[in-house]
């Protein structure tokens, strides 16, 4: 057998064992770890109505598209100017996907100090806002939103560069996370 192989259990083996028992403190001899474990943050995701808002505007705008691009050009063209009405069909089948994607990646996270959000399909931004850093948060709701039954939670800090956005929420959640986020950060901006 070579020496320093996986399967090496000669002299040296047990040597390197024992110098590293000797030099370890007594929890971790114990078998107990002195480094406590980090446990991962309980992520909640975005709700389906986002998706379907996002997907139903991508239909509209690019159905219009489609129907200009293909009706207008065979009318006063030729016939077979319609084909030109592909080009907002496929883009319309990788926008439908990739609205999939995107939805899929948001995600945020309530920790102990600090709010979590999570986004990003092929570039993942996290972006950590500690709460006593908040100084404002608030609820918006446009006319479309408002009609699939939604709101974004906006949170202003004290640098710009860590303002977030999450968006689509059921209002409720969003009214609850505005409470609980604003309490916190009264709390943890009192003990400054």
């Amino acid at each position: 057998m070579e020496t320093g192989s996986p399967d090496d259990t000669g002299t040296a083996g047990a040597t390197r064992a024992a110098g590293a028992a000797e030099q370890a403190g007594p929890a971790e001899q114990e078998g107990t770890a002195a480094v406590p474990v980090r446990e991962e943050p309980a992520w909640t995701g975005l709700p389906p109505g986002l998706l379907h808002m996002r997907r139903l505007l991508l239909v509209v705008w690019l159905g219009l598209l489609t129907l200009a691009a293909g009706v207008l050009p065979a009318l006063f063209l030729a016939p077979y100017w319609a084909a030109l009405a592909l080009l907002p069909l496929a883009l319309l089948a990788w926008g439908w996907v990739m609205l999939g994607r995107n939805w899929r990646s948001w995600r945020y996270a309530e920790r102990a100090d600090d709010l979590l959000i999570d986004r990003g399909v092929l570039w993942r931004e996290e972006t950590v806002v500690p709460y006593g850093r908040m100084q404002l948060v608030e609820v918006t709701s446009g006319p479309v939103e408002r009609h699939f039954g939604l709101a974004s939670v906006q949170l202003h800090t004290a640098a710009a560069a860590t303002d977030a956005t999450i968006p689509g929420l059921d209002p409720a959640e969003a009214e609850r996370l505005r409470d609980r986020l604003t309490e916190l950060g009264e709390a943890r901006s009192a003990g400054l």
